[in-house]
């Protein structure tokens, strides 16, 4: 049984998710707007929301950049749009799964399902390091979250922080992608393009590009390295 907020503002999909999340037993509340969802994730202790793209206060995209600011919750996005490249920069924005409408309460149940599962696992699993980890002039501390490039915090989203304290973990060791997405998405699948995207941000915030790295370097068809620049 899981805590549910649903982000419907159509009030017939909003009834029917209502009706058949509380009949599998899950606690569920709903709302129509992004700014109701904002209100209730920040008081309320979710196991999971499910966010509506097409809200009529706020964009559900915009929603999701707001929700990711206030809390770590698992989000499946529910919607109509089947763009890929909407996804795919859905999913970068901190999306843990996408529906595209419509879609059956069953299929719904089982993504739901998958998405606790890594959730609750990662929570279960997780032991707080007790160290700093610094290579080079890059100083991580994965307890506090926060990380430094030549004594200066960087600004990283969540995706960002946790793809680089993972390399840094390995420093000077190539991660295969597959091995990334299982780590760092916590996916047993996936597209080469959410890595691609978020190693060229955090290249860009380490002050560097893939024509001349300086802690990031891509070894094509085989993976990943974070080492100290030379």
């Amino acid at each position: 049984m899981a805590s549910v907020l649903v982000v419907e503002d159509d009030q017939f999909v909003r009834s029917a998710l209502i009706r058949h999340l509380t009949e599998a037993a899950h606690t569920v509340r709903s709302v129509g707007t992004a700014l109701e969802a904002l209100r209730e994730v920040a008081h309320v202790g979710f196991d999971v929301v499910i966010l509506d793209l097409g809200l009529p206060d706020l964009d559900g995209g915009e929603a999701l950049k707001m929700l990711r600011g206030i809390t770590d919750v698992p989000v499946i996005i529910a919607t109509a749009r089947d763009d890929e490249a909407e996804i795919v920069r859905l999913l970068n924005d901190g999306a843990d799964d996408y529906l595209i409408k419509p879609f059956s309460v069953e299929h719904l149940s089982a993504r739901m399902a998958a998405v606790l599962r890594r959730s609750r696992a990662t929570a279960a699993g997780a032991e707080p390091p007790s160290r700093v980890i610094r290579v080079g002039g890059l100083s991580i501390d994965p307890l506090r979250r926060q990380a430094e490039l030549d004594g200066v915090a960087l600004d990283l989203t969540r995706r960002e922080f946790d793809l680089l304290a993972f390399l840094a973990g390995r420093p000077g060791v190539v991660v295969a992608r597959r091995e990334l997405l299982a780590e760092v998405w916590q996916q047993s699948y996936g597209d080469d393009q959410t890595i691609d995207v978020h190693l060229s941000w955090l290249r860009r915030k380490l002050g560097e590009t893939a024509a001349k790295p300086r802690y990031l370097h891509t070894l094509r068809g085989v993976g990943v390295k974070l080492e100290p620049p030379r």
